[in-house]
């Protein structure tokens, strides 16, 4: 028999020692260990909270080599509560040390290597099998491999405006605007079916995206030393017959910035205001945000945020005129399933349109909304009451929608798609070419921020993106509010309808080299809680 001494060191930090049952593989250059669970009393596991230090045996019936990796398993004791793992030390019975540098959290199971530092190709031929796979793995996890290796090509282009993180912006083009003059002769080599610019457009397959909200933005001046610019772009796309959406015309203004402003207390305090992150990193500034959320609010309509009609009036509506648009089919999917349920709710509440007049705190709420709410918005078409249980359906789905889902899919896909800062660069520090051609691979990385600016985006994408640790979906409403068993039978009927939505998503997503999850119910948070 040959005994493996063990030592695993806990993080200082609070809470970093677990209830639960920690098992290790040894593996080594000859065979590996059983696995094994390090022992402990109920008594001794309370300890750990405070002795970071402990110590095991690991005995095996021969002998295992030199230590090359250890795989740390946890399996639930009492509670769910994670562990911190510093570093596992492995004494040989011939006296040889290894040290498996760890430092991270661990809730299922993660497997160690030495920390002695080898290159890949240096790796054993085992190791360099766990390396890889340890790397498919991540990979799996970011879609950033899949940003960088196709940014270039018009197909990913065209792609973000169907499925990228403001999948809002394209709609049909029935006409050029007078503004772009684009002409037959400078698309005809983009334009595969052989047709003219105009049977292109008669037949539905000319596109087109226009920022001119951007217009007049003034660019980020809070850096004398870093002249920054903003686009007002507008950008021609065009279904080829294998049904990609391409881009065949683009006009620049100035350098471009795809960014959603957040609209929660935080981001007042720490992205949009004096000194923020879009002050450091991106090509507007406070005073540029101001002007633009101006000009937004301007525009916004209430039947904008209706879903359907949103998507209709962009004229986006058709599976057949526009396949691979899951933004707009997922969509869909989630507003069915939410009008549903807030009708349920109603009707169970309402039982006629005179109910939802009478009901002064559902009226003074509306009321409120359109005049305070929207005082600056001029003279716009969001309701001052409303008249019917219809319409207060559709006023609730509006809201649930637009906190929920709509965040959901312009929010978390910004570290997929912001992550490689040449697909989607915050700011651009030089001026677009105004000649064709006339661009090579210096100006394209002297037009891209620096790597200061990148980092804060690299940073602050990354948290925007990231679900909260407790976080609550859509659906998901643990606080019983409501305790009359028709409302919980609707709430059981919408979690059975997102369920669907989710394993339809889920299973159309198995079969797409991309696959579009923002969607997917079970990662819609309830609210804006990022």
């Amino acid at each position: 028999m040959w005994t493996y001494k063990v030592s695993v060191k806990t993080g200082d930090q609070w809470f970093a020692g677990t209830m639960n049952s920690i098992y290790l593989t040894l593996v080594g250059t000859e065979r590996s260990s059983d696995r094994t669970l390090l022992d402990k009393s109920f008594f001794d596991r309370l300890k750990e909270e405070f002795f970071q230090d402990n110590y095991f045996d690991i005995t095996v019936k021969e002998e295992l080599g030199d230590i090359l990796l250890v795989k740390v398993e946890m399996e639930r004791y009492l509670w769910k509560n994670k562990w911190y793992c510093s570093f596992i030390t492995v004494k040989t019975p011939f006296g040889k040390c290894f040290e498996f540098p760890c430092y991270q959290w661990i809730s299922k199971e993660v497997v160690l290597r030495t920390g002695d530092g080898v290159l890949p190709q240096d790796e054993m031929d085992f190791c360099k099998a766990h390396r890889c796979a340890e790397l498919e793995s991540r990979l799996e996890i970011f879609r950033t491999d899949d940003v960088m290796e196709n940014w270039t090509t018009d197909q990913m282009f065209g792609y973000q405006f169907l499925n990228g993180c403001n999948p809002v912006m394209i709609k049909k083009c029935e006409e050029i605007p007078g503004k772009f003059p684009v002409t037959q002769k400078m698309v005809k080599g983009f334009l595969e079916r052989g047709l003219t610019l105009e049977d292109e457009l008669k037949a539905g397959n000319i596109y087109i995206a226009d920022y001119e909200i951007l217009k007049d933005v003034p660019a980020n001046a809070t850096d004398p030393k870093t002249p920054q610019y903003l686009a007002a772009p507008i950008c021609l796309l065009y279904k080829n017959p294998l049904n990609h959406i391409v881009p065949i015309a683009i006009q620049l203004l100035i350098p471009h910035v795809h960014y959603t402003i957040a609209i929660n207390t935080l981001a007042r305090e720490e992205l949009i205001c004096a000194g923020g992150i879009f002050d450091e990193a991106c090509s507007i500034d406070v005073t540029g945000i101001k002007k633009l959320i101006q000009k937004a609010m301007g525009r916004l309509t209430y039947k904008s945020l209706w879903f359907p009609d949103e998507i209709k009036a962009r004229g986006m509506d058709s599976q057949q005129d526009v396949p691979n648009y899951y933004y707009r089919d997922d969509g869909l999917k989630v507003w069915d399933a939410v009008k549903c349920f807030v009708s349920d709710v109603v009707e169970i509440y309402y039982k006629n349109d005179e109910n939802v007049k009478e009901d002064r705190e559902i009226q003074a709420f509306v009321e409120d909304v359109s005049n305070n709410g929207l005082k600056n918005c001029g003279d716009h078409d969001f309701p001052k009451s409303l008249e019917s249980r219809e319409q207060l359906t559709q006023y609730l789905t509006v809201i649930i929608f637009t906190a929920s889902a709509q965040h959901a899919a312009v929010n978390f896909g910004q570290f997929d798609w912001y992550a490689w800062i040449p697909n989607s660069p915050s700011t651009m520090r030089r001026p677009p070419p105004t000649t064709k051609g006339r661009v090579n691979m210096k100006y394209i990385m002297d037009s891209l921020p620096d790597r200061h600016r990148s980092c804060w985006i690299l940073g602050i994408v990354w948290v925007l993106t990231q679900f909260q640790k407790n976080e609550l979906f859509l659906g998901m409403y643990p606080d019983d509010y409501f305790t009359e068993e028709p409302v919980k039978n609707a709430l059981d009927t919408f979690r059975k309808n997102l369920g669907e939505v989710t394993k339809f998503i889920t299973n159309r997503n198995d079969e797409l080299k991309l696959p579009y999850v923002y969607l997917s119910p079970d990662r819609i948070p309830n609210s804006v809680a990022i």
